[in-house]
């Protein structure tokens, strides 16, 4: 396909941009999204035209003066936590997940319980119109406050409506829809993406207004548009969950202004999102009694440690050549476990169909759940049950031996907090100022003693 000089394509997936047009994007794989758009002006001369930074100069750190921004309230203590403690004010909030996973919802909920404080909040949408937005407001229960409505998908528009307003907070759902006059190309391509978000940038800190910003995500779960996007901001947040199940965990990828790796969960429900202060339990509720193949482990979702059950099923091939199934671990971590089995303890598992699950959907890559995956696997080869009360965490090496691993302390106290008392764990992480709260602390070396106790 021919292409002027003054045109450009893009994929209307990932924002990957390319001078000519292709049948795949080269960058996601995706089959017919390129699409051509008119060419971006370099506008040099528009940014660097009245920029005060212009005129910045260096300074020595002793000359900076510190600006006390006092933080404030979601309304959610557990998106606080995730902000690292609250929201500053001019902060830059990026917000990605899959279509209908609650994204809007949560924002919408969050600016509902800042207008009921008192602060002044802008929404505004362009992909809804006012109607559908009422509709789905009145879902959530009454609105109070001075909470305004927007749609509008003109970027120099919603700049003027900031400046005259000048809210608290704001909400931009979502940036692949705004569209600048400065760029020329279409909604949602990388020029459009990286100039809207420049100008809401610096609006933002400029007027000190926390603003929210919707991304959309590629089926591949990453954030649509330039990388760029990611390190403009202050913070990126995913929403992550099974649409058809009700939980959904808020995870907080990059925070200038706190951890970042923390966690929050919430419940969807038909009046919308309910926040999990006790996420342990949640994902423990229900699970059998003295059934093999079935472990509670620990893992640090940034500075909190949650509790959550490994399952294992080996079940006799029916093709002579076991396969390996896993759910929520990485599946080449399980087979490399499942040769140390058959290394060192010499177990026959090659003609076995090997299945591991975590329970509550997650997806995890902390090795301190190698210990509980290699239980489980022994556990239902055995058909023995590992006890009820104990908790299970460790890393495996192909050597057999059981390594530690970070935050110990913690996991040992949530699990003595959930009324565990027995904890498995390796011998180098025993130390004197595990407080166990009367908790029997097991260690161990290696698998063979890990198995033994069965």
């Amino acid at each position: 396909m021919a292409k002027s000089s003054n045109t450009i394509f893009f994929c209307k997936e990932c924002g990957y941009e390319s001078s000519k047009w292709s049948g795949f994007c080269p960058a996601c794989s995706t089959p017919n999204s390129m699409v051509e758009a008119p060419k971006a002006g370099s506008g040099r001369g528009r940014l660097n035209s009245g920029n005060p930074l212009s005129q910045a100069r260096p300074v020595s750190l002793s000359e900076i003066q510190n600006e006390n921004q006092t933080r404030f309230s979601t309304g959610f203590e557990e998106l606080d936590r995730v902000l690292g403690g609250g929201l500053l004010p001019g902060s830059l909030v990026l917000t990605g997940g899959d279509p209908g996973i609650g994204k809007s919802t949560l924002l919408l909920q969050m600016c509902r319980h800042m207008a009921l404080s008192g602060r002044k909040v802008l929404y505004v949408s362009g992909e809804e119109s006012l109607s559908q937005l009422k509709l789905r407001a009145v879902r959530l229960g009454e609105f109070e406050g001075d909470l305004r409505f927007l749609c509008e998908t003109d970027m120099d528009r919603i700049l003027e409506i900031l400046k005259e307003e000048v809210p608290a907070v704001a909400v931009i759902d979502s940036i692949q829809t705004m569209a600048a006059q400065s760029a020329a190309s279409a909604p949602g391509s990388v020029t459009q993406v990286r100039e809207c978000t420049n100008m809401i940038l610096n609006t933002a800190k400029s007027l000190g207004i926390s603003v929210f910003i919707v991304g959309h995500v590629t089926k591949d779960g990453a954030v649509a548009g330039p990388k760029l996007l990611e390190h403009m901001v202050d913070t990126v947040l995913y929403f992550e969950g099974d649409r058809h199940a009700s939980y959904r965990i808020l995870r907080g990828v990059k925070n200038r202004f706190g951890a970042s790796g923390e966690i929050a969960v919430f419940e969807m429900l038909g009046s919308g999102l309910k926040e999990i202060p006790n996420p342990s339990a949640y994902m423990l509720s229900g699970r059998p009694e003295n059934a093999s193949g079935s472990v509670i482990s620990c893992i640090m979702e940034g500075t909190r440690p949650l509790l959550l059950e490994v399952q294992a099923l080996l079940a006799p091939s029916a093709y002579g050549q076991g396969r390996r199934t896993a759910t929520g671990v990485d599946h080449n971590r399980v087979a490399l476990l499942l040769a140390v089995l058959e290394k060192r303890l010499s177990l026959g598992l090659s003609d076995f169909d090997a299945f591991v699950n975590v329970t509550g959907g997650l997806k995890l890559s902390d090795p301190a759940l190698d210990l509980a995956v290699v239980m489980a696997l022994y556990s239902s080869h055995k058909n023995k049950s590992v006890p009820d009360n104990l908790m299970v965490f460790g890393e495996v090496g192909l050597s057999g031996e059981v390594r530690s691993v970070q935050l110990a302390k913690e996991r040992v106290q949530e699990a003595a907090r959930l009324g565990f008392t027995a904890c498995l764990l390796p011998k180098s992480s025993l130390s004197a100022d595990l407080n166990a709260r009367g908790m029997k602390l097991i260690g161990v070396s290696s698998i063979q003693e890990a198995v033994s106790i069965l």
